[in-house]
């Protein structure tokens, strides 16, 4: 048996979501994936960026992704959501504002 080695939890000046944050993104993507929508997610943590990424089909490129990158706080704002093309759709200093689209669009799924 031997040796124990930690578990590295982030680098120093790493960039990640806050509670309150993640539950937002996670409550949002639970509704998409009940309306059978999305499929799948990934996130990645980087010195500049968090970034959440929801796919239609894990083999796909994501259909949404949600960035937050604190360089932009008081410029444009560090919340964004862009695209599959990688288009930004809507850029902004809160989460809430940055995800109505996509709450929209789930509006328009359920009702159908």
């Amino acid at each position: 048996m031997g040796t124990v080695t930690p578990l590295p939890l982030g680098r120093p000046g790493q960039v990640g979501f806050e509670r309150p944050e993640l539950t937002r993104i996670l409550d949002l993507y639970g509704r998409m994936v009940a309306a059978g929508h999305w499929r799948d997610y990934a996130m990645s943590f980087d010195l500049d960026a968090a970034i959440f990424a929801a796919f239609r089909r894990t083999a796909e490129r994501p259909e949404f992704r949600i960035e937050k990158r604190p360089s932009l706080r008081n410029r444009q704002g560090m919340w964004a959501l862009v695209n599959e093309s990688g288009t930004i759709l809507k850029r902004g200093h809160e989460l809430g504002p940055v995800l109505a689209p996509v709450e929209r669009r789930l509006m328009k799924l359920v009702e159908e």
